[in-house]
């Protein structure tokens, strides 16, 4: 799957995000808004992770996705 159909669908997505990255609140997967750099940088700042490892999960996640 491609980060632009997750954009696109963004409020159908949110529930599968939140499964993933349970710490992630409803108010800052609305400010986030699809953005996939939004949510990369806050990923950082909950988990506490190197950019390139966030980068690597949020890529590892979008292939479980169908």
């Amino acid at each position: 799957m491609d980060w632009n159909r997750v954009e696109g669908n963004w409020k159908q997505w949110t529930g599968k995000i939140k499964e993933q990255w349970a710490d992630l609140t409803d108010e800052e997967l609305n400010k986030i808004a699809g953005k996939r750099e939004q949510l990369e940088g806050k990923l950082q700042e909950r988990y506490g992770k190197a950019k390139d490892m966030v980068r690597k999960d949020v890529e590892d996640w979008l292939k479980t996705l169908h």
